[in-house]
C-alpha cells in the first residue's frame, strides 16, 4: 500500500469533515447541481472514497458502480442511503480498471485527479479509455488551490507535482501528492484520449467533462 492509499484508509472515519467548510458550501451546491445533469446512464465512479459523491450520482444515474482501493472507505460508503439508482461497491485499483465488470456510459472521477502523479497520467487515462471505450463521457471534479482555505503546498518536484502535509485527528502525519491543474494543462493532459473538453471553474473547485476518442 502506498502512502496515498494508506492516508485515505486511516482518514476514512473523518474524511467528510472537509465538506463542512462554511466558505465552500455555495460551490458544493453548484457542483451537485451540475453533476445531476452530467452523470446519467451507467456510471463508473473511480476512487469513490466514502461515497459522498456517490449519493449525488445515484440521484440521476441509471446505475452506479462505485470503486475504491480501500475497504475502509467503502465500509463508510456502504452505510449511506442511495437512490433511486442502484449502487454497487467494488474494491478496485484506479490503475487496474480492466478488472471492473459491467458496461458503462460514463465515468466520474471525484477528487482523485489531483492525486495522480504527472508521470502516471498517461497510464491512468489509457486504462480509463480501454475500459470505457470511444464515445464514453468522463466527468472530473477537483480542488482549486485557494490560499487560506487549502492546505499549504509543502514542496514541488522537478516534474511539476505538488505535495501537501496532512495531519489526522490522532496526530499522524502524511505528505501526499496534490496537484492543481489549470484549464490549459488539463486539456493538454487529456488530448491523447479525449476531445470536446468543457471546463467550469468555481472559487474552490473545478469541473471538467470530455469525450473519449
Amino acid at each position: 500500500m502506498n502512502q496515498l492509499s494508506e492516508y485515505y484508509r486511516d482518514r476514512a472515519a473523518e474524511y467528510d469533515a472537509v465538506y463542512a467548510k462554511p466558505e465552500r458550501q455555495d460551490d458544493l451546491a453548484r457542483v451537485r447541481g451540475l453533476l445531476a445533469r452530467l452523470t446519467r446512464g451507467r456510471v463508473l465512479e473511480v476512487a469513490a472514497g466514502t461515497g459522498y459523491w456517490t449519493q449525488v450520482l445515484s440521484a440521476a444515474a441509471t446505475e452506479v458502480t462505485a470503486t475504491d482501493i480501500n475497504p475502509e472507505t467503502l465500509d463508510v460508503a456502504r452505510a449511506r442511503q442511495y437512490g433511486p439508482a442502484p449502487v454497487s461497491f467494488l474494491l478496485a485499483d484506479a490503475y487496474a480498471l480492466q478488472e471492473v465488470p459491467g458496461r458503462f456510459d460514463t465515468a466520474f472521477i471525484g477528487f482523485f485527479w489531483s492525486h495522480v502523479l504527472r508521470a502516471d497520467l498517461p497510464r491512468f487515462l489509457g486504462g480509463l479509455h480501454a475500459r470505457l471505450g470511444p464515445g464514453a463521457t468522463v466527468t472530473v471534479v477537483d480542488n482549486r488551490y485557494v490560499p487560506g482555505s487549502s492546505t499549504p503546498i509543502s514542496r514541488t518536484t522537478p516534474e511539476g507535482d505538488t505535495y501537501q502535509r496532512r495531519t489526522l485527528g490522532d496526530g499522524r502525519g502524511y505528505e501526499i501528492v496534490k496537484n492543481f491543474p489549470e484549464r490549459g494543462q488539463f486539456t493538454a493532459d487529456v488530448a491523447a484520449v479525449g476531445t470536446d473538453v468543457e471546463w467550469t471553474e468555481l472559487r474552490y473547485f473545478w469541473l471538467a467533462t470530455f469525450r473519449l476518442r
